[in-house]
């Protein structure tokens, strides 16, 4: 149940951005343990004026096209998958978009199952409340 937040310079089109979005949904499923049907992402464009990093830090060449994606996920994930999860997500971007792998930073944030309301004023993924029909529990 990861909600996903991509920010990054506007001036993108349309086509880019639902390639972004796609592409990283790909990686959560193939390499993050997400369910294929369970996609909850929002894209941040920002300008110039909004949108400040360090171009070097640690020693990577960023550049302007520069995309931060935060995941934040309800069930904690072991590091190899984090890897897995971060070596495919790059090379997915790369593929089909050009996106230098420099320009992927990656933030991973775990929470709790009383941590979310998918709606209707409900913690729907605690024990004992009704789950929204037809929606697999992630154990």
């Amino acid at each position: 149940m990861p909600f996903v937040r991509l920010s990054l310079l506007q001036g993108k089109s349309p086509a880019y951005l639902r390639a972004l979005a796609d592409r990283v949904h790909e990686a959560l499923v193939e390499a993050f343990e997400v369910p294929h049907d369970d996609r909850f992402q929002v894209i941040h464009q920002h300008a110039e004026s909004e949108f400040i990093f360090d171009d070097q830090y640690l020693g990577i060449q960023r550049s302007r096209d520069q995309v931060f994606i935060s995941v934040t996920a309800g069930r904690a994930r072991s590091a190899a998958a984090k890897a897995s999860f971060y070596r495919c997500l790059v090379e997915k971007l790369s593929v089909s978009l050009g996106l230098r792998p420099e320009d992927v930073m990656v933030t991973i944030t775990m929470n709790t199952a009383e941590d979310w309301s998918f709606g209707c004023g409900v913690a729907q993924m605690l024990a004992g409340n009704t789950p929204v029909p037809g929606h697999r529990q992630e154990a």
